[in-house]
């Protein structure tokens, strides 16, 4: 783990819950017990939004390769998608998050996609010029036209509800199509816009994976992380989407090591487990006479369910 998270002081006096997605649940197994992945499976990407779809192609299709470009149906409709690689070990999938490919993308569907993304930037500035004028809080995060019918998606955030009926009809009547506005959250506009985090790289859910589990404050406290809302959140003003990495290896390492606060009887004097590092595999343990000790993780044991050190 990166030694930014090192030495920080946790002021209990800061509430982090903000952090925490309020509709956080634990995720549950997302794949049935007896369900077969397709045998060929492929990740593509949705560009305007940065998504990732997992799409599937019917028998002795044609091999696809990364820049291929296909047609997807989408929650929106049939639209553009660009092939990022063979996925030959998909792990966690749900069946709903896999869709069939409708075909490959022709000449004319990338020439068209150029010429769209022409129309996307006009329609942005158009947009905000409508907004400005029904005084409408909204911040336009991105324009996308679909290839396979006239629909324009408008993705917009806001800290409140907005009631934009009269700008959608403005809309229609200037681009002659069907019009949906949507109110994204902020990992999502994060996602869509992409930057740098706080290590220096580009967003996870931008340049990874977008299909990153949910994150929780325990991720932080099971890796012995600083509660502190500075080191442990995102742009977005979430928690980092990386806290997720490695939870599971931490939940696995710890079930085979003594938990904090745990009381043992060492060296003629009772001791308390003050801290228990999976990584370093050490333990360290304040004693009633004042030491402070730190002892590897190999030298305890269990005996009849108790834990003691030899």
């Amino acid at each position: 783990m990166s030694d930014i998270f090192e030495q920080d002081i946790y002021e209990e006096t800061e509430d982090i819950s903000a952090l925490e997605d309020s509709d956080y649940q634990d995720p549950a197994p997302a794949t049935p017990e007896n369900y077969v992945y397709p045998k060929v499976l492929y990740l593509a990407k949705l560009e305007y939004s940065s998504e990732g779809v997992f799409v599937s192609v019917p028998e002795n299709f044609q091999e696809l390769h990364g820049g291929d470009y296909v047609i997807i149906p989408t929650r929106y409709g049939n639209d553009l998608a660009v092939i990022m690689g063979r996925s030959r070990n998909p792990v966690g999938l749900k069946p709903s998050e896999i869709v069939g490919i409708c075909r490959k993308a022709a000449d004319e569907d990338l020439e068209k996609y150029k010429v769209q993304l022409q129309k996307e930037a006009d329609a942005f500035k158009v947009f905000k010029e409508k907004v400005a004028i029904h005084k409408l809080d909204m911040k336009l995060v991105t324009v996308h036209f679909l290839i396979e019918e006239p629909k324009a998606l408008f993705f917009f955030s806001s800290e409140n509800r907005v009631d934009f009926r009269e700008l959608v009809k403005d809309l229609v009547s200037v681009f002659k199509m069907r019009i949906e506005l949507r109110q994204i959250g902020v990992r999502d506009e994060s996602r869509i816009t992409g930057g740098l985090g706080v290590c220096g790289r580009p967003y996870c859910c931008h340049s990874i994976n977008d299909k990153l589990p949910p994150v929780s404050i325990k991720m932080a406290k099971e890796q012995n992380l600083s509660l502190n809302s500075m080191k442990i959140s995102g742009q977005c003003g979430r928690l980092l989407c990386c806290l997720s990495y490695e939870y599971n290896w931490y939940v696995e390492a710890r079930k085979n090591l003594p938990s904090e606060g745990l009381h043992l009887f060492y060296d003629g004097t009772n001791f308390r487990i003050t801290d228990v590092n999976p990584l370093t595999q050490m333990i360290k343990m304040m004693g009633e006479d004042g030491r402070l000790l730190e002892i590897p993780a190999k030298r305890f044991y269990k005996d009849n369910n108790r834990w003691k050190i030899n």
